[in-house]
């Protein structure tokens, strides 16, 4: 039985893989800030409402705190750093408050 010659197009198909794979791995820890930083945002945007809603002392607040701290952990288990929904920056320690808005208006 004689081999094939490999033909042009798939050398070109695995060439186009192996780059594919790369540049996948290569934005996997943006897609991870940026799903952190949603998953946050999101978490920080449900406690501001259930505060205005229901009051800083409320159970919906504090599901919503819940959340928050959820999904700072997250992050924070996924990448080391976890995402400041009011200053908008990311801190690199373990230093959130998990009373989060609990006696203000915010």
């Amino acid at each position: 039985m004689q081999k094939r010659p490999h033909s042009l197009y798939s050398k070109f198909t695995l060439a186009a893989a192996g780059l594919t794979g790369f540049v996948m791995l290569l934005g996997a820890p943006q897609l991870r800030a940026d799903e952190c930083q949603k998953r946050t945002e999101t978490a920080a945007h449900h406690l501001h409402e259930a505060i205005k809603h229901h009051g800083p002392d409320s159970r919906q607040a504090d599901h919503a705190r819940h959340e928050l701290h959820d999904a700072r952990a997250f992050c924070w288990q996924t990448d080391h750093r976890w995402w400041d929904s009011d200053a908008h920056q990311w801190h690199n320690q373990q230093n959130w408050n998990d009373d989060y808005h609990h006696n203000d208006n915010h």
